[in-house]
């Protein structure tokens, strides 16, 4: 993870010589009463980037649900929600490029949509989490890994 110091760093790598418009950040609150220290540190992390010109974060809702006894934590309407913003703002013409930090497949047919209306649409993904099917409907697509790591030595 990057810390708040590198995070405009990485914004600025990833969109290159492109004017960067908006960015837009999806994500949920730590649930609090789990870890205060860790949902304090989320929120001042929030904050930082409400602080970067043009950019949005968009709180989803964290679910807490059981699995085996424990306690599980999922963001939930994070995809839906960029898939509006993306197939909107295409609709809108806010953007020529949108650019997706995401490895999730789900996307494919909001980036479609975003393409038929004469949008290009590129793909920055981890190895880890990658799709091919997302990284082959996309313009163009390339991994973050090395980018990140650069960044945080």
């Amino acid at each position: 993870m990057l810390r708040s110091s590198d995070f405009k760093k990485f914004l600025q790598t990833i969109s290159k010589d492109k004017l960067l418009i908006t960015t837009y950040y999806y994500n949920a609150s730590l649930d609090i009463s789990v870890n205060q220290k860790k949902y304090l540190e989320q929120q001042k992390f929030f904050d930082f980037l409400r602080k970067i010109p043009d950019f949005k974060v968009v709180l989803c809702r964290m679910r807490k649900h059981k699995k085996d006894g424990k306690f599980i934590f999922d963001v939930k309407g994070d995809d839906v929600y960029l898939a509006v913003d993306l197939v909107s703002g295409a609709y809108e013409n806010l953007y020529n490029i949108a650019i997706i930090v995401s490895g999730d497949e789900d996307f494919v047919p909001a980036i479609q949509k975003a393409q038929k209306l004469g949008k290009k649409v590129i793909n920055a993904y981890f190895k880890s989490t990658s799709s091919n099917y997302l990284k082959h409907t996309c313009d163009k697509s390339f991994c973050v890994d090395n980018i990140i790591n650069e960044i945080k030595e």
